[in-house]
């Protein structure tokens, strides 16, 4: 079983690998004055990460929102 993890963390490395050289063309991203560029590959990454931080942090407050609303108080 071991080594079937280690393939797959083996693929999955290849297959990011090969994404990031795949997409080596340049982007420029603009927020009101302030822009940047950088690979679409380096693009993609970034936004996936944001949005595992943003949706983890938002179904956290969801869950304690929910609790402080249905806790009933003394």
């Amino acid at each position: 079983m071991r080594f079937v993890y280690i393939l797959l963390i083996v693929l999955f490395t290849a297959i990011v690998a090969l994404f990031k050289f795949q997409n080596l063309d340049t982007v420029t991203v603009s927020l009101f004055s302030s822009s940047i560029t950088l690979p679409v590959s380096i693009l993609v990454i970034l936004i996936y990460v944001l949005g595992m931080f943003t949706g983890g942090s938002l179904l956290a407050f969801l869950r304690t929102s929910y609790r402080h609303a249905t806790q009933k108080h003394k």
